[in-house]
C-alpha cells in the first residue's frame, strides 16, 4: 500500500475543513429561510456521533485525559460563539432561526482558531490522533451548541403555542 506524504496530508485536511466549513455557512444561510424542526437540530450530532468508530483504529487512540480536555475545549469555548449567534422567532406559526451576521465570521475564526491550534497540537502527536482530538473538540462543540439550540426552540415553541 502506497504511503501518503504528511505535507500532502496537512494540505488535504486543511483544504477539506476550508471546504467543510464554507459548505456549513452556506448551507445555514440557506436554512435561515426554512422553518427549524426538532429533527433539524437534533440529527447533526446523530449523525456526526458515528465518526467516534475512528477510534477502533489503534494509530487514533490518545490518553484519556486529552480526550477529555478536547471534549471539554469544545464544548466550554468554541460553541459559546455559536451558542451567542443563534435565535429562533416565530413567524405565521412556524419558527425560523433568525439571520446573524456574524455567523459567517464566527465559523471562519473558529476555524482559524482550529487550524492554528491543529499546526501545533500535530507537532506532538500523530496526524491520527490530531484528527481523533479534533473530531472531539468539534463534537463537544456541535452538541452544546445543539443541546441549546433544543431547549431555545422549545421555550420559543411553547412561548406563543
Amino acid at each position: 500500500m502506497a504511503q501518503i506524504s504528511p505535507f500532502y496530508l496537512q494540505i488535504g485536511a486543511t483544504v477539506g475543513m476550508l471546504v467543510m466549513a464554507l459548505l456549513a455557512i452556506f448551507i445555514r444561510m440557506k436554512a435561515s429561510h426554512r422553518p427549524v424542526t426538532i429533527r433539524k437540530i437534533l440529527i447533526p450530532p446523530l449523525g456526526m456521533s458515528t465518526g467516534f468508530l475512528m477510534f477502533v483504529v489503534p494509530q487514533t487512540h490518545v490518553p484519556l485525559l486529552w480526550a477529555l480536555i478536547a471534549l471539554l475545549v469544545g464544548w466550554f469555548i468554541f460553541s459559546y460563539p455559536l451558542i451567542r449567534s443563534t435565535r429562533f422567532e416565530r413567524v405565521n406559526g412556524e419558527i425560523f432561526a433568525t439571520r446573524s451576521r456574524s455567523f459567517a465570521f464566527i465559523l471562519l475564526g473558529l476555524l482559524a482558531i482550529r487550524l492554528i491550534l491543529h499546526e501545533v497540537i500535530q507537532r506532538y502527536v500523530s496526524i491520527p490522533q490530531t484528527g481523533g482530538l479534533f473530531f472531539l473538540l468539534a463534537f463537544g462543540m456541535i452538541v452544546r451548541w445543539r443541546v441549546y439550540m433544543y431547549k431555545h426552540y422549545k421555550e420559543v415553541a411553547g412561548a406563543q403555542s
